[in-house]
């Protein structure tokens, strides 16, 4: 042995592999390396697909405005029109496109060995989901793209892992979904966040990595690609500490009460207990054609200002260059009468909208501070108030307007308005939309077990 000292060594060594243990680490490894390399894959697409996402929602809302201004009444038959055959083409093709994307998510994560592989985070359902969204802005719809892209990432999420044999879990589909919510917003702060509040329900370490690295990659394509852009605008305005401590109940508490009760109609026909709503949705088209007349006699009376997300609304108050005081109620219900149309869209864009709309009303009230800071208060509090998720609210509308000085009043009506949303509306809006998503699917899977068993019982018995 002292001629070969390494032997010493070696035959430890040689023993492992030879006991397979060698063979079951490199396995280990080439596991780890292929995960790495779907989530990278995956990242790069889906933010390349936000980007595509958001040119095609502006040209959409474009040409919608064109075709407004060549016949400005038009939109009372074409909006309606349009509402009633998304509704019906989503039922007839991909019904798990309809609504946000965000409950369909959080529903696929919570079993992801059954329902990733099924229609809530497909292909096809990305496809139809990505259409609907376009038409439902073609016609000015009250809708954003980012639930939607919050879906769409977690399908293509899906896919990529798929095609290289990688294991689905929640941490794909989480990290899919939070991706898309940095991309689509520019913001990956806000998509880590976003992650942690709404989509996971256990946050685990090795979901963390997986969850940042995908918002990284993302993020990094659309800053790439698109710039350095700030989503509504510059707001550089702060407060002094007399003026916080006044505005920001206020702003909370109001902002709480009409977001929890935004949350409290969306849910009550997402699970309709009174007659009436049960009988209403009976009809889901006739329904969405009725909700496209409100949404369009809203976008007439006030000369366009609800159409589509409200962007460029909310940049103009974000900047401090006013607008109608019916903005804010009339985008309210024009969101609301979208939501509860069924139709493919999100909230995100919209919410902000009527928040800001809420903030320019209070601006009437403290005529000696800043506008847009008032206007911030007024979004983070109806956002909260819907959301039911602080941190993100707070990264989000801190990044899309470059107003770090408001971090702390936006912390602060931010936690207000999340105490008083709760108070209105128990459950949090999009994991109570989930429960359709849920209950349909899971109770799918239990007819196909019982159905199983009960042939495994005949098989048997003719045995």
């Amino acid at each position: 042995m002292r001629l070969f000292p390494g032997l010493r060594q070696i035959a430890p060594a040689w023993r492992e592999f030879v006991s397979g243990d060698a063979s079951s680490k490199a396995r280990d490894a080439l596991s780890v390396f292929r995960r790495r390399i779907a989530t990278g894959i995956g990242a790069v697409l889906l933010g390349l697909f936000a980007i595509t996402f958001a040119k095609m929602g502006d040209l959409a809302q474009r040409l919608f405005l064109h075709l407004e201004s060549l016949w400005p009444y038009g939109a009372l038959l074409l909006t309606p029109a349009v509402f009633a055959s998304v509704v019906y083409i989503t039922n007839r093709i991909a019904p798990d496109a309809r609504g946000s994307g965000i409950p369909q998510v959080i529903a696929a994560a919570r079993n992801p060995g059954r329902d990733a592989p099924g229609p809530l985070v497909s292909l096809r359902t990305a496809a139809a989901k990505l259409l609907m969204t376009v038409m439902m802005l073609c016609a000015g719809g009250s809708v954003g793209r980012e639930g939607p892209t919050v879906q769409i990432s977690a399908a293509i999420m899906v896919a990529v892992h798929r095609a290289l044999r990688v294991p689905i879990t929640a941490g794909v589909l989480i990290a899919g979904g939070a991706a898309g919510v940095a991309a689509a917003f520019n913001t990956p702060l806000a998509g880590v966040a976003f992650a942690i509040e709404e989509l996971a329900s256990a946050y685990e370490q090795k979901v963390a990595v997986l969850v940042m690295a995908a918002v990284m990659v993302a993020g990094l394509v659309s800053l790439g690609i698109a710039g350095d852009y700030i989503y509504f605008g510059a707001m550089r305005e702060t407060l002094d500490l007399r003026s916080v401590l006044v505005i920001a109940p206020i702003a909370g508490i109001g902002g709480g009460l009409a977001g929890g009760l935004f949350s409290r109609i969306l849910l009550a026909f997402a699970a309709p207990t009174h007659r009436w709503i049960q009988v209403v949705k009976r009809r889901p088209v006739l329904l969405a054609g009725v909700c496209g007349l409100v949404v369009a006699s809203l976008g007439v009376a006030t000369a366009g200002a609800t159409w589509g997300t409200g962007y460029e609304t909310t940049r103009q108050l974000v900047e401090s260059h006013g607008g109608s005081a019916w903005f804010g109620p009339s985008k309210f219900v024009a969101t609301v009468a979208t939501a509860l149309s069924g139709a493919p869209g999100g909230i995100f864009a919209p919410s902000l909208s009527v928040g800001a709309g809420f903030g320019d009303l209070l601006t009437g009230i403290f005529p000696d501070d800043p506008k847009g800071a008032i206007v911030l208060l007024g979004m983070i509090g109806y956002f909260v108030g819907v959301v039911r998720a602080p941190l993100t609210a707070v990264i989000i509308v801190t990044e899309t307007t470059a107003s770090r000085g408001m971090i702390v009043p936006l912390f602060a009506t931010a936690l207000i308005a999340d105490l008083v949303s709760a108070l209105v509306c128990r459950e949090r809006l999009y994991h109570g939309l989930a429960k359709p998503f849920l209950h349909a699917h899971g109770s799918a899977k239990a007819g196909s077990e019982q159905g199983e068993e009960s042939d495994l019982v005949q098989t048997r018995a003719q045995d």
